[in-house]
């Protein structure tokens, strides 16, 4: 299928449904906001009765060479019980940090149109040693944020501080 501009568009929400398919699958009581008016996607209700707040994040596997685990997010301040979900379609790989781990390994941009919005990126560029070919790789330091086998569960088991 060739990719227009439709379908780059809705790349995002199909991700997001993806996702939520994937924690429904896991027994999550997932409700979903229909307002995206506080970067909130999904609402999961934990087993203590507590809520938990998770913005999903994608980027597709078309963004330019070295962007591929290049995130953007508003102005964010640290959320009790919020967590965020990305997914790199390129490095096929989802990662969840919480409000402060992310608030942690992000930055602010101190300049330009989007002063005081957080980027965090979870790749970086190198030579491939044996090609001598440009690649991108995963920053060893967001290993431990990885989801493995699609496990969701460290969203409920945890209060996100």
């Amino acid at each position: 299928m060739p990719t227009t501009f439709r379908h780059a568009t809705s790349f995002g929400k199909r991700i997001e449904f993806w996702i939520i398919g994937l924690m429904l699958k896991q027994g999550f009581d997932v409700y979903l906001p229909l307002v995206d008016d506080d970067a909130i996607d999904v609402v999961i209700k934990r087993p203590d009765g507590k809520f938990v707040e998770v913005q999903i994040k994608a980027r597709s596997k078309n963004v330019i060479f070295g962007d591929g685990a290049l995130f953007t997010s508003s102005a964010h301040t640290p959320r009790k019980n919020y967590f965020f979900v990305f997914y790199s379609e390129r490095h096929d790989k989802i990662w969840i940090l919480s409000s402060s781990e992310f608030l942690k390994h992000s930055y602010a941009n101190k300049k330009g149109s989007n002063v005081g919005k957080r980027n965090i990126w979870l790749n970086g560029k190198r030579k491939n040693t044996e090609t001598g070919q440009p690649e991108e790789h995963i920053h060893t330091r967001f290993a431990r944020f990885e989801v493995m086998n699609h496990d969701f569960h460290r969203i409920i088991g945890t209060n996100g501080v």
